[in-house]
């Protein structure tokens, strides 16, 4: 109800032009009955009754309802005080488009209650002297006046409403936009979340892969060496090499995946340089490096393939070694074939180890998961299974669309 009587969103700014307004209005239509005659009472009756029908304007916008509250007292007073139309009725409109400007639903058509009221006393009083002989003339008269009194309402009203109803358009549209905004941005934020997700899982496979397999390839030849330092030293030495060259590649690549989370060094500093991703070329000698029970074998030629394909062929024939290392035992042997197809790019990595019997379902965990998402992100195939005859199996089909 106090929304209603004070609606909120007048300023001091809007009290001012409503002062004015209500100056304006009194200047042009109350000074005729002050002057009028030498201080009648009549006079001062409508001097008075002219007043309060323009005082109310001031409360325009800060209060519509007691302002046409105001305007129906004075219509009231003039009627009794005044048998003719005063000037200060050129308030009527204003009130209308006020009431219906900043007064919601219903209730703003209160207005027009009164002002249909108010169309049939006002020409009433004005044409009729005597009531009890009405002639026709007199009839049309007060047609004619109900109707100019009744347009002098509605107009203004239907005016207020259609700026009312813009207003409100205009305000659900930025509130529209504004939830559209919100949501876009959002969204973004989704994205972004989900981009560092994908991120942070692209780079703990990276590092799985690489530690898991370097430091398997160690333990491989470190436990090779410890069995022949005594009996062959060359042997043992040759081992020893093969760890330390395992493990500055494994440095080497973890430098450059950990150099993309940093931000680049300045000039003054200098850079660091990173070895490249590995390749399609690189797998022979991956398969030499990571042990001597290891067997490749290639069919056909290298194809051009995009770094993200090359790549993966790379690391699905690192997990695939590892596991091997990790699960098949010491006496197993792995046999890898790489087929490059012309539309595709499959790797088959057999071993013939203790397979499912042993420890291989432990081999179900990251290692295993990330090759797979590695080969459904490429748009591949990924088979990993314990073979009946013993042993484990890798087959990936990966297509090549270069």
């Amino acid at each position: 109800m106090k929304e209603l009587l004070f609606p909120p969103g007048a300023t001091s700014h809007d009290w001012v032009l409503d002062a004015l307004l209500a100056a304006g209005m009194a200047a042009l239509t109350v000074p005729p009955y002050a002057m009028s005659g030498p201080g009648s009472g009549g006079d001062t009756a409508q001097f008075v009754a002219a007043l309060l029908m323009v005082l109310p304007l001031v409360l325009r916008r800060h209060s519509p309802l007691l302002m046409l509250l105001g305007v129906t007292v004075a219509g009231l007073v003039q009627l009794v005080v005044s048998d003719t139309p005063m000037a200060s009725l050129a308030a009527i409109p204003v009130v209308a488009y006020s009431v219906a400007r900043w007064i919601p639903g219903r209730e703003s058509r209160l207005v027009l209650v009164i002002g249909a009221i108010s169309a049939v006393l006002g020409p009433l009083r004005w044409v009729v002297d005597d009531p009890a002989h009405v002639s026709v003339r007199d009839m049309l008269l007060i047609g004619l006046a109900w109707f100019v009194c009744l347009g002098l309402v509605i107009t203004p009203y239907a005016i207020g409403r259609r700026a009312r109803e813009s207003t409100e358009f205009d305000l659900d549209r930025l509130a529209a936009a504004e939830d559209s905004y919100q949501r876009l941005l959002a969204e973004r934020e989704q994205q972004n979340r989900l981009a560092e997700s994908r991120a942070r899982s692209q780079i703990a496979r990276e590092l799985h892969d690489i530690v898991a397999h370097s430091l398997s390839v160690m333990i491989v030849q470190a436990e090779g060496a410890r069995a022949v330092v005594a009996r062959k030293p060359e042997v043992a030495a040759e081992a020893l090499s093969t760890i330390a060259e395992t493990g500055r590649e494994a440095l080497s690549e973890m430098r450059r995946i950990v150099g993309v989370l940093r931000d680049p060094a300045p000039a003054s500093e200098g850079q660091v340089d990173f070895a490249p991703a590995p390749t399609l070329e690189d797998i022979p000698e991956l398969v030499a490096r990571t042990s001597d029970r290891a067997r490749l074998e290639v069919r056909g030629q290298p194809p051009r393939a995009s770094a993200a394909l090359a790549l993966t062929a790379y690391r699905v024939v690192q997990e695939a070694l590892t596991n091997f290392l990790k699960h098949a035992g010491p006496d197993a042997i792995a046999r890898v074939t790489v087929t490059y197809g012309k539309d595709d790019i499959v790797i088959d990595v057999l071993d013939n180890g203790v397979g499912a019997s042993g420890e291989a379902p432990a081999a179900a965990g990251h290692g295993l998961r990330g090759m797979n998402e590695r080969v459904s992100s490429m748009g591949g195939r990924l088979l990993t299974r314990s073979r009946p005859s013993g042993g484990f199996q890798v087959t990936a089909v990966l297509p090549n669309g270069n």
